[in-house]
């Protein structure tokens, strides 16, 4: 169950993943033949990045690939609470919040990790710290 502030702000979020998948075209061929070669099927993956529309869209292809993403974000500072909702709202698993304290951010971490991942993508070094 995904740990984001507010649902409500999915909306605003949306639009930014749409607006930024028109302007990702590489990412897109990816898209399409992950949706086709299912490369990730029945794998967990644990995503720690900066947490906004670019990376959202990320996300979104490694699920098209057949993964159970878990999306946290490496910097509570970065993190777009409106993009952590449309995502989570989009069924990528999602722990992330802006601001908050340093056992807030931790604990968020820990909420990521208990998935269990067989693969991780760590921007920082945090998750697997």
């Amino acid at each position: 169950m995904s740990n984001i502030r507010d649902a409500s702000l999915a909306p605003s979020g949306r639009k930014k993943i749409e607006w930024v998948r028109s302007f990702m075209p590489a990412l897109s061929v990816i898209e399409k033949q992950f949706e086709q070669e299912r490369p990730f099927e029945g794998l967990r993956v644990a995503v720690s990045v900066h947490l906004e529309a670019k990376t959202a869209n990320l996300g979104l292809v490694l699920a098209k690939g057949g993964a159970r993403v878990f999306l946290t974000g490496c910097n509570p500072l970065s993190t777009q609470d409106d993009v952590a909702a449309a995502i989570a709202g989009m069924g990528v698993e999602t722990f992330g919040k802006y601001g908050g304290s340093e056992q807030e951010y931790e604990d968020l971490l820990a909420q990521t990790l208990s998935c269990h991942p067989h693969l991780i993508v760590d921007d920082g070094g945090d998750l697997i710290n």
